[in-house]
């Protein structure tokens, strides 16, 4: 158990959510490992963890229970990081609340926005908000490659009402262990900001079906991701939001308005991506699921409708590669260009 004794869970044990609670296992944190994959769950049990990193492996064992047995929990938890899939959020949310602490805290380490459906859940006075850059991929139960170490993944915490004003540091503290930490004031708008960054890569480099970096060896195809972040950066301003420094970027970096999502991109490519890094789109496609796209390129559609071209193309073209009618492949550009109008 950690020195102050909390009893922490991560909800959602996939390639992130297992990388983060072996580095907190590590630390000697007190961590439940949550997780809907059974054949990952007992491979746990049996082997512990194998996390491969670019410059070394960490083996670690840790406690990991199935859905199923959350109801079996006797001792609440004080803080749980939640890594599950945007779109599962309310159901999860609901699940870990009997066994949430009164005064304690749900963090949506997740991307899409979240961090209100949580609040709507457990409560404004357990819900922190918190952005994730972190890259991994799990192909094998037990066994997750870890593209971005701690030293080069990120995360922002921060409260989204005055109930939890001044805690954010209590979930900062544990996510400190598997990357750099940031307690922001403007969550909303800092989630937001990550959500144009995943508009402007996630799908749209899926939908050729290779590594991100590979999509700049095309310019055209740099310039549609351009146009789709620059989409979601107006659906952001259109609700309110205000361009927040992330990435570990500043706020001078972000002065230019205009050069915002190229300014995102760039700082994405140069300090998180490696060269075989493909995103969580590509990797949920490869295993025959949908994909977070409603919750990502879809808000941005839903706040702007017609006033959102690129990022209509991109849902359509991603739901019709979820039905099976289309492969991933580099040829789905052209198509992808003219249903955007930018052909």
């Amino acid at each position: 158990m950690g020195a102050d004794g909390k009893r922490v869970a991560v909800l959602g044990a996939g390639a992130n959510g297992a990388g983060v609670g072996a580095e907190l296992a590590a630390a000697g944190v007190d961590v439940t490992l949550i997780e809907q994959w059974p054949a990952h769950v007992e491979k746990v049990r049996a082997d512990g963890l194998r996390i491969v990193m670019p410059d070394r492996v960490l083996e670690q064992p840790v406690t990991v229970l199935h859905l199923c047995e959350v109801a079996e929990v006797k001792q609440p938890f004080d803080v749980v990081l939640m890594l599950m899939k945007a779109y599962d959020t309310r159901w999860a949310a609901e699940l870990i609340k009997p066994v949430l602490a009164d005064d304690g805290l749900l963090a949506g380490v997740q991307n899409g926005f979240t961090a209100d459906v949580i609040s709507d859940v457990v409560g404004p006075e357990r819900a922190i908000g918190c952005v994730i850059e972190c890259s991994a991929m799990m192909e094998e139960p037990g066994v997750v490659e870890r593209h971005t170490a701690p030293e080069n993944s990120w995360f922002a915490v921060g409260s989204l009402s005055e109930a939890t004003a001044g805690r954010e540091g209590e979930v900062a503290e544990l996510l400190a262990h598997a990357g750099k930490t940031q307690v922001v004031e403007d969550i909303r708008s800092a989630k937001w900001m990550k959500l144009v960054s995943n508009a402007t890569t996630l799908v749209t480099t899926a939908i050729l079906g290779e590594p991100m970096l590979a999509s700049l060896k095309y310019e055209a195809m740099r310039d549609l991701m351009i146009a789709s972040g620059k989409e979601a950066l107006a659906a952001g301003f259109a609700q309110g939001y205000e361009v927040q420094p992330i990435f570990g970027l500043t706020a001078d970096d972000l002065v230019d308005r205009d050069s915002v999502v190229e300014k995102l991109l760039g700082t994405l490519f140069a300090g998180f991506v490696l060269p075989n890094t493909t995103t969580t789109i590509l990797h949920d496609w490869s295993k025959g699921r949908r994909s977070e796209v409603d919750e990502i390129n879809g808000a941005v559609v839903a706040e702007l409708g017609e006033d959102a071209p690129v990022n209509r193309a991109i849902v359509e073209m991603a739901h019709r590669i979820e039905r099976g009618e289309l492969e991933p492949k580099i040829e789905n550009y052209a198509p992808l260009a003219e249903l955007a109008g930018l052909a």
